[in-house]
């Protein structure tokens, strides 16, 4: 695997394209065949994302890298379309910088790039008060305007990059229309949101399901993929099989441990929302801006309880959660 990827390397830096030299200029450049990582700006935390490339086709898939990664790009003429994997904003915050260029996505999900109030509606943002936060955020942090896709993704389909192809993978759950995207002869999969960090998934939108995201990680790992891509963090996983596993094994075990320390907070008697979401669960302690860590702790508690309701172990009356023993 490594003196694979070293061959990639060594391709790239002895190609007589003045990209290739420019992105291996930065330090975080990753190579594997036509297919770039372009590692995010803040080591890829939140709110970057890191972005895939495809030297040739000029293809970049998501804008949340930064502004100095993908002026590079433009600098030297090699985008031709962007690709969304998903809607969220850190995947979006640069697409102001190729509003001239095509840009494809999943029909699903063309709504909540349409306009402020929409994107609200489609993260399930009620409170006024985060509402408001969130029309000043974006587009003042995030360069949002209202966009609309040049075309659609069809799930399965296989897209002729010509140096190599790549597997459009409908994978929901972290949102309805989530896309990975699987670039056949090289063997890289990138698998988006889906980061394998130790927070673990992230399923709060308003149509975002626990067990979707589970069953689509457990479809990606199947993939007989050689290099993993990921969205956040380093987000670029080059190891031998049985470490690749156990990632896989600990990302999905954060959903346990986030419902059995819920189940643990409910065993004392009923609970109101406000009451659990001062848990802090899922983000271990209070954090700033509410509007995003407050919101995010009801979101995805909101989602593990609609889970337990439906299966029988929690019942709600007079906005209280109970247990069911």
């Amino acid at each position: 695997m490594v003196a694979w990827s070293s061959f990639w390397h060594y391709y790239a830096a002895n190609s007589p394209n003045p990209f290739l030299s420019t992105v291996l200029a930065m330090a975080s450049a990753r190579v594997f065949g036509p297919v770039h990582f372009i590692h995010a700006a803040g080591a890829g935390k939140y709110p970057h994302s890191n972005s895939v490339y495809v030297e040739g086709a000029g293809v970049l898939i998501d804008a949340g890298a930064g502004r100095e990664q993908y002026q590079s790009l433009l600098d030297s003429h090699g985008v031709r379309e962007v690709w969304l994997s998903h809607w969220h904003e850190d995947h979006l915050a640069c697409l102001d910088m190729f509003e001239s260029l095509p840009l494809r996505q999943m029909e699903i999900e063309a709504e909540p790039l349409s306009g402020v109030e929409h994107f609200l509606d489609w993260y399930g943002i009620e409170r006024e008060e985060f509402r408001d936060y969130w029309r000043k955020t974006l587009p003042e942090e995030f360069h949002y305007r209202p966009r609309r896709a040049s075309s659609y993704f069809t799930p399965g389909e296989v897209i002729d990059l010509g140096d190599c192809s790549v597997e459009v993978i409908h994978a929901p759950g972290h949102t309805p229309g989530n896309l990975s995207f699987y670039f056949r002869e090289p063997g890289v999969l990138f698998m988006g949101d889906y980061d394998l960090t130790r927070f673990g998934p992230w399923y709060g939108d308003r149509d975002s399901s626990i067990d979707l995201t589970i069953s689509s990680i457990e479809r990606l790992r199947r993939i007989p993929a050689r290099v993993l891509l990921t969205s956040h963090e380093d987000g670029c996983f080059e190891e031998p099989p049985q470490e690749v596993a156990d990632r896989f094994d600990r990302y999905l075990a954060v959903i346990d441990q986030r419902e059995a320390r819920l189940v643990d907070f409910l065993k004392a008697g009923p609970r109101t929302m406000q009451e659990i979401v001062a848990q802090c669960i899922v983000y271990r302690k209070p954090r700033e801006p509410r509007a995003f860590f407050e919101w995010g702790e009801q979101a995805i508690m909101g989602k593990h309880l609609e889970r337990m309701m439906g299966a029988g172990k929690v019942v709600c009356a007079d906005g209280c959660f109970r247990l069911l023993h």
